[in-house]
């Protein structure tokens, strides 16, 4: 469903997401809309590699990377904001210059995401709304505006904690499921 442009609600490693395919402009409008979420605020885009970030034009140094990876950030529940000025990404950046992705810990969601490519994935919830914390509140938003819905357990975590990264020094932006 998601490979054909569908959107759909599924549980993430922190809360039920709204997902549809980061690389399809179309489908990211449609999440917005069904959502209707503030058209100047870019969603997190959920990734199953280091590798998935180069669809997105995004370099890691071997620095970072080294960073990411001795800091246990990655895989996790923190996204983190990478700088984009790539025009074929304005339908995502929405004139911030930025893309925040995260790679989930848990390890079927990452097999789903190699399968369909990234994800963009907003909380399942209205803009201003409590995120959803099963499948049956997410059909209560949303009800048949979404092409499907995966039921798993109850999730009752904080959104994931969003941090930018300049001269190796971490910068929390929103504070979220993992404190530092």
């Amino acid at each position: 469903m998601l490979l054909s442009g569908g959107v759909g609600v599924i549980p993430t490693d922190t809360i039920y997401g709204l997902v549809g395919r980061a690389e399809v402009a179309s489908v990211v409008e449609k999440i917005y809309r069904i959502r209707k979420r503030n058209m100047h605020k870019p969603c997190i885009i959920l990734i199953s590699s280091y590798e998935d970030l180069k669809k997105f034009n995004i370099e890691l140094s071997s620095e970072m990377r080294l960073f990411l990876e001795t800091r246990r950030l990655w895989p996790g529940k923190v996204s983190i904001v990478f700088p984009s000025v790539d025009p074929r990404f304005e339908y995502l950046t929405r004139g911030t210059n930025s893309l925040a992705f995260r790679m989930p810990d848990i390890p079927e969601l990452r097999d789903l995401l190699a399968q369909t490519g990234p994800l963009v994935a907003p909380s399942a919830n209205r803009e201003g709304d409590p995120p959803a914390a099963t499948a049956d509140s997410a059909r209560e938003y949303f009800k048949d505006s979404v092409d499907f819905y995966v039921d798993g357990e109850e999730l009752h975590s904080l959104p994931s904690t969003l941090i930018q990264i300049v001269d190796n020094k971490m910068i929390v932006l929103r504070e979220g499921a993992v404190s530092f």
